[in-house]
């Protein structure tokens, strides 16, 4: 038994063989309650949180610290105050650094592991007075810390307590001998780095301070130390296996033990009454009659622990469990004996105004926003979740990846090139301690959770023997998980680390060399879809590959931005002059970081949705792609819909088992049609009772097919009368009069009734505002001639023509980009006050890549509603049109602008066949398409506003709504967000020709 330290030593910051002194060893998660009622109100009278007003000293380096701060008799009056758990840079202490790869020092101390920073390593002094509540007086008392970053001295009455240094798991020491029952003092100093910070580089905000709760907890003489359970399905399912051993501390004399099973209902199912003869207990139940656990049916059991002492109860306690197999056979995972497919996302915990200080509100509205998503699975980049987290994970249904607090990407990956010389853990014996403490408190304390399907040894680290040791030590410990770790990828000498081949942003393509090449093992992409901006394009790229029986899914990264709001705005790396930093890559989330959920997010719920249907005409095709439940507990409607309204609409009776597919007959009404009539068939599925994660009625699909196409075309009603000036041809007829500039070959003014609807010149656009994909591409680079190609459009020569039907004008522009000719804009305009305009853009001579084709124009901002029929709700692209359906939506144009993190292309509306822009009053204009349907953007801001700002709140709105009217548009990309490319399918050739035709017509409500 080691001796126990009573006097700190600050050289432990810099040696990783000290990462844990006097700390208790790590146990599972439950907890203990007095008595059987304090269980069920979930009130615990053993445990005394000391959460709350803490006082604060904060020193910029050890050098201006107050050492002495922890003396029973220093004058802490000074000192100022913060709220713990929280992060202390977002309390005023400190500014908050985003930094990836790289590490927070980088540049201003040149570094080698396990040096820290002498200038720059603030040092934190929390001071917290308590009573001991009266649950917890005459009993041994242990503290705990869920959650500090990085390391911790502990002093409590100016005693020495202890240290620890993970930051993600709990340090927990034994204070009995230093408590008092009235004004204890409890000090601890908390510094922002110290060698684990060597190991913990992850990319995310670098914050530091007591960040999640602060608890004591009593033991009675006779304590539960830790529970383990290892519940098991036979291997036909039939029955269940369940292994529980029990460590036990404290008087064992005269002892005894009752373990009750319980079932979903809180119904004893089996129950055992042993005398203690040692402190290790050990019990086995087989042939159990249970049902199974997985993301689709989380059913959960509890085992009841009661604790007794010469006939007295001491502690209870209940751990939830699930019964499931999982397994790999022949290089495919298994779940419950069917081959199981992660739609999964990475996590970080974080909140927009509280930094990793995240509340059970967080967590529960994250994990009900995956269910409600399709999302199955969670891996928790890159370190180990608050308990609630699987707690919730549990019960809602959601597959765990649970990774160890390790990541030391910056040892080893420099500015384009990869240097192992000085990586740690690497193969040094220095940090092989560390490192498998770090495993270790991971594992036991969430070991009972049957989310937890894998362990993960850590992330971007390289490799070496220290990781594979810890894959080892989960191996040996752990019979009924898999290993994880992605590394390997660097190191193939180390393969065996991982049980999996895991990968970050392999392409389709690689990933399907992979899985034609006779794997060993199974595939999984750890982290796919680099969801930074504006993204996720062609993710069906991905899902398409579950065809192979060796694809078993994939994590998008990832889950949420991680903005930090300040004074009602949201800021990314570099805005708190933290230097160095790497800016905007911190918002990479489906969700944004004001837990808004971003157009992203409907893509990912269309194709990870495991019941896909296809509607071809009068047949409804049903795969229902889940595991273990058929569709009974699903509704599905169809309707028919009449240029996106609804005129009929017919409950389906619809099951389909699990893994099976079928296909229904479906009797649609005849209607009587005209040939501009649109009619849609659609089915549309829900739930049909209420979940943990959704009500009644929550849409979770829906499939269209197009039964009658419009027929649309301009059709002009005859030529009105034409003023054919020196510089302007001027148009005149009931309630409308335009002017249309030869000067510049551009319609200048439309003008319905006594309102002018033109505030700019209508012209070519070839550009967006780079998104983030676009910027990592260098397509700013690639594509930097067209960003002003339109702009600068030169007039060549204007041709007019007077027909009986209406009046044509056609312009010529050459381009400052040469072209295979010239680039004509067509205006016809009838009697009526109609504008048909049809440009053309003949292709470019040389080869490259082209952001878009359209035309532009800006109206009045008054005209700031809009209702469309086309794709919707949410924005789409050429790639990222799952998602989005038919139909006629409508709002305020300042809704159309996405509020991604840094501003860039956003908006664009596909699949458009008329887009009407009205006034408060309900007059308006209407963007009708012609042959083609059309993308359209209208926002309250300019291409060039969007594209110079760097923050939403940079953009203030003119006097105008700017309307773009886009032919084509590429793909917005999403493999990842520094170098790859839209795919194929979704790339313009500047040298193909493109065109737009739409008609421009007045509205008027009365």
């Amino acid at each position: 038994m080691k001796s126990r330290r009573t006097r700190a030593d600050l050289s432990w910051l810099e040696n990783p063989e000290v990462f844990a002194v006097n700390t208790l060893p790590a146990h599972s998660d439950h907890v203990v309650y007095e008595n059987e009622q304090q269980l069920v109100e979930q009130k615990s009278s053993l445990i005394q949180n000391l959460d709350g007003v803490w006082k604060i000293d904060y020193a910029r380096n050890i050098a201006l610290w107050p050492k002495n701060f922890y003396e029973k008799d220093f004058d802490d009056s000074g000192f100022g105050f913060v709220n713990v758990p929280g992060n202390l840079e977002l309390q005023g202490y400190g500014r908050p650094q985003y930094v990836n790869v790289q590490y927070p020092w980088d540049g201003h101390e040149k570094l080698r592991p396990p040096f820290i920073p002498t200038k720059e390593n603030p040092v934190a002094s929390y001071v917290r007075y308590f009573d001991l509540n009266a649950g917890l007086k005459n009993k041994r008392v242990n503290l705990r810390f869920e959650g500090v970053a990085t390391a911790i001295y502990v002093w409590l009455n100016g005693k020495f307590v202890g240290y620890g240094e993970d930051s993600f798991t709990p340090s927990e020491f034994d204070i009995t001998n230093f408590l008092q029952e009235k004004n204890n003092r409890l000090c601890v100093a908390v510094f922002k780095y110290s060698s684990a910070s060597w190991i913990e580089d992850q990319d995310f905000w670098r914050l530091s301070g007591i960040f999640r709760s602060v608890e004591l907890r009593a033991k009675a003489e006779l304590h539960l130390e830790n529970i383990q359970v290892t519940p098991t399905l036979s291997n036909n399912l039939s029955s269940g296996q369940l292994k529980t051993d029990i460590e036990l501390d404290g008087a064992i004399e005269n002892g005894k033990f009752i373990c009750e099973l319980l079932d979903p209902d809180k119904k004893v199912m089996r129950k055992a009454e042993v005398a203690i003869e040692n402190k290790r207990l050990h019990l086995n139940w087989r042939k159990l009659q249970v049902l199974a656990w997985s993301s689709e049916e989380p059913n959960l059991y509890f085992l009841r622990v009661k604790l007794y002492l010469k006939e007295k109860l001491q502690e209870v306690s209940e751990i939830q469990l699930g019964f499931r197999n999982f397994k790999m056979r022949d290089g495919i995972m298994y779940l419950n004996n069917k081959r199981i497919v992660f739609k999964g996302v990475n996590r970080h915990e974080f909140n927009c105004q509280n930094g990793r200080a995240i509340s059970k509100q967080d967590i529960l509205w994250d994990l009900k926003t995956m269910k409600r998503n399709h999302i199955n699975a969670v891996r928790t980049s890159h370190y180990p979740n608050q308990t609630y987290f699987y707690d919730m994970c549990d019960r809602l249904g959601i597959y765990v990846i649970d990774e160890t607090n390790l990541e030391s990407h910056g040892t080893w990956q420099q500015v384009g090139r990869e240097d192992a010389t000085y990586n740690v853990p690497g193969s040094k014996k220095s940090w092989l301690a560390p490192c498998l403490d770090r495993a270790n408190n991971m594992l036991r304390r969430d070991y009972n959770h049957p989310s937890v399907l894998i362990w993960s040894c850590g992330n971007e680290s390289y490799a070496g023997t220290v990781i594979a040791q810890m894959a080892e030590f989960f191996r040996k410990s752990d019979l009924h998980r898999l290993v994880h770790y992605e590394g390997v990828t660097h190191n193939r000498k180390f393969d065996q680390a991982s049980d999996i081949e895991s990968r970050m942003y392999a392409k389709p393509d690689e990933i399907k060399e992979y899985l034609t090449s006779d794997p060993v093992k199974p595939y999984i992409s750890c982290e796919y879809m680099h969801a930074m901006g504006n993204s996720v394009g062609d993710l069906k790229s991905y899902t398409d590959l579950e065809k192979y029986p060796q694809y078993q899914g994939g994590f998008i990264w990832d889950f949420i931005d991680q903005g930090i709001e300040k004074d009602g705005h949201l800021l990314y790396g570099g805005d708190f002059d933290d230097r160095p930093s790497d800016y905007e890559f911190c918002g990479d989330g489906l969700v944004f970081a004001d837990r808004k959920i971003s157009p992203k997010m409907a893509a990912v719920k269309t194709l990870y949705n495991n019941v896909q249907m296809t509607l071809n005409g009068k047949t409804l095709i049903v795969d229902n792609k889940n595991l273990f439940i058929d569709l009974k507990n699903e509704k599905f409607i169809a309707q028919a819909m009449v240029n996106g309204q609804v005129i009929w609409e017919h409950p389906l009776v619809v099951n389909v088992a699990a893994g099976k597919s079928k296909t229904f007959a479906i009797k649609w009404p005849k209607f009587n049609l005209k040939s501009s009539d649109e009619l849609v068939y659609e089915v549309k599925e829900s739930l049909a009772k209420d979940t943990l994660w959704a009500k009644a009625g929550y849409s979770l699909g829906k499939t269209q097919f197009i039964a009658q196409r419009a027929m649309h075309e301009f059709n002009p009603a005859g030529c009105g009368k034409v003023i054919d000036s020196d510089y302007n041809l001027g148009f005149a007829g009931h309630n409308y009069q335009f002017l249309f500039s030869k000067e510049k070959g551009s319609l200048v003014s439309l003008k319905y009734g006594n309102v002018e609807f033109l505030q700019s010149l209508i012209k070519p656009i070839f550009w967006r505002p780079l998104t983030d994909n676009d910027r990592g591409a260098r397509y700013g680079f690639e594509m930097a001639k067209w960003e002003n190609a339109g702009k600068f459009a030169q007039l060549k020569d204007l041709e007019t023509e007077q027909t009986e039907k209406y009046f044509e004008i056609k312009a010529y522009f050459e381009l400052p980009v040469a072209l295979k000719n010239d680039l004509t804009i067509r205006y016809r305009i009838d009697k009526n006050g109609k504008v048909n305009i049809k440009a053309v853009f003949p292709g470019a001579l040389a080869a490259g890549k082209l952001p878009l084709f359209g035309l532009e124009f800006a109206i009045p901002s008054a005209f700031n509603n809009y209702q469309y029929y086309g794709f919707g709700p949410q924005e789409s692209y050429a790639d990222r049109l799952a998602g989005s359906y038919l139909g006629v939506y409508s709002g305020k144009v300042s809704n159309n602008f996405t509020p991604y993190l840094r501003p860039q292309e956003s908006g664009n509306r596909s699949k458009v066949r008329q887009y009407n822009l009205f006034n408060a009053s309900g007059n308006g204009i209407a963007i009708c398409k012609n042959e083609t349907s059309l993308n359209v953007s209208v926002l309250p801001y300019s291409t060039a506003q969007v594209e110079n700002a760097n923050h939403s709140f940079e953009l203030i709105p003119r006097n105008f709504t700017y309307v773009r009217v886009i032919a084509k548009q590429m793909g917005v990309g999403g493999d990842d967000s520094w170098g790859a490319q839209v795919h194929p399918d979704f790339i313009l050739d500047a040298q193909d020709e493109y065109s737009v035709d739409f008609t421009l017509a007045p509205f008027f409500k009365n």
